[in-house]
């Protein structure tokens, strides 16, 4: 069981690609549900500021959340964790099993979230190539995920992978503008 500290503040230099592995949340393991609905709150803030960020969802419903995604009888997703060679989880991505207004299924990234010294050092592209690699696993013929417009590294991250703004909409708590990004994914045979 890796043992996390969402209040470990120390820099992790040494993140590179090479230096770091994607693997499946352990769903028994308290700590890192803790630690994926803690950075999902501040992922909220980032987005949309400190009071909207934390008021919007408590944290026993963040962690709820992440479980209702381990949970084969309540969701088809999956939580992935980049994890560094000392351990330490440097980023989540979750995904799922969607359906739209005319009944087709698409694979839905809910979240993923780096810690901030980690950034631009190709985890978040790992995270997105292993979410859609589960997607394709299910057949499924569409990614999309959304996101606030202001969000401008995810939306450059999500268009130089193919992804662009197929829809928007006004977040009817927030106010905020939100956009969908999707793409077609290759179906195997």
């Amino acid at each position: 069981m890796i043992a996390v500290n969402e209040t470990d503040n120390s820099r992790h230099r040494d993140a590179s690609p090479a230096n770091f592995t994607l693997r499946k949340i352990d769903p028994a393991s308290e700590a890192e549900i803790n630690l994926v609905a803690a950075r999902m709150r501040e992922t909220l803030i980032e987005v949309e500021g400190e009071e909207a960020g934390t008021a919007l969802y408590t944290m026993e419903w963040l962690q709820d959340r992440v479980r209702f995604h381990l949970d084969p009888a309540k969701c088809k997703g999956e939580v992935f964790l980049a994890v560094g060679a000392d351990g330490r989880i440097l980023g989540h991505t979750i995904v799922r099993v969607e359906t739209d207004d005319t009944g087709a299924k698409y694979g839905l990234v809910s979240t993923t979230y780096v810690i901030p010294e980690s950034r631009r050092m190709g985890l978040a592209t790992a995270l997105l190539e292993k979410g859609e690699d589960w997607m394709k696993q299910r057949q499924l013929p569409e990614s999309a995920t959304w996101t606030s417009a202001t969000n401008a590294g995810l939306i450059a991250l999500y268009s130089r992978h193919g992804y662009a703004i197929t829809q928007t909409h006004v977040h009817k708590t927030t106010a905020t503008k939100m956009v969908r990004l999707s793409r077609k994914l290759p179906l195997t045979a």
